[in-house]
């Protein structure tokens, strides 16, 4: 699985997935865009990749808004001259039941999750297509397949980003632009312990489902990323339009 020359862009690339997966592309050799709403983790993760001997620019954006989105192609663009895939990773969540989910958070987490995917995408088509091809990766979740009674919007924003890979990887296939989804389950993550810390009892609840996974642990970042390295490369020329589920054996249980 190797990037040597390749040029991705990460988007959430501050922490948790993102990060992971921005220094597993530069681990494979790529030149990294690490973009996310907040200066200061982009480039802590664009330093680290630096001061490994990579290559990676750190980039201030917000990919729920159109002119973040171009400016992050056309920085990566300016910066590295070609651009050959795209993680589409940035996302935010809301605990609640659909009875206590304002419509303003159920916004919010569509303009980040669903909404950022497709401008994104939007803003780097051209170039992967300049580029003669490339791989876009969107991060999804298990939680686009199957449902959680506390994280309606989410789940719904992750499934429409099933739909929305299907699509794209059949209008974009003519160009050699593969399109794949992630669906992680559970990942050591921030917005993990944003979940657990919900629940009424965050020490229990993290335990009885750690119980419920056949591997019997969450994934790590990394485990996350390494299937995102693979999409992004030649060893996946021919995988579009599929989701890849990085979820320890937990749906393939019934009870």
């Amino acid at each position: 699985m190797q990037l040597n020359g390749k040029v991705v862009i990460v988007t959430g690339a501050g922490q948790g997935i993102g990060e992971a997966s921005a220094l597993r592309f530069a681990e494979a050799g790529a030149y990294v865009t690490c973009v996310d709403i907040n200066p200061a983790t982009a480039a802590r993760t664009a330093d680290i990749i630096n001061q490994k001997g990579g290559t990676a620019l750190a980039l201030e954006a917000d990919i729920s808004d159109a002119d973040g989105n171009r400016r992050m192609a056309e920085e990566t663009i300016a910066a590295f001259g070609g651009l050959d895939a795209l993680h589409a990773n940035a996302a935010v969540q809301f605990m609640g039941s659909i009875e206590d989910t304002p419509e303003e958070q159920w916004d919010r987490v569509h303009a980040t999750n669903l909404r950022g995917a497709f401008l994104g995408i939007k803003a780097c088509q051209p170039h992967l297509r300049a580029r003669g091809g490339g791989s876009i990766i969107i991060t999804a979740s298990v939680l686009g397949i199957v449902g959680d009674p506390d994280m309606p919007a989410y789940g719904a924003a992750k499934g429409g980003l099933r739909a929305m890979c299907r699509s794209l990887a059949t209008s974009l296939g003519p160009e050699n632009i593969r399109v794949n989804t992630i669906c992680p389950g559970d990942v050591e993550t921030p917005l993990l312990k944003e979940f657990f810390d919900f629940q009424p009892d965050p020490a229990a609840a993290r335990q009885e489902i750690t119980d419920r996974y056949p591997l019997r642990r969450f994934a790590t970042p990394r485990d996350v990323a390494n299937v995102a390295v693979f999409l992004a490369s030649d060893d996946a020329r021919y995988l579009s339009g599929i989701d890849i589920v990085v979820d320890g054996g937990l749906l393939a249980r019934i009870y």
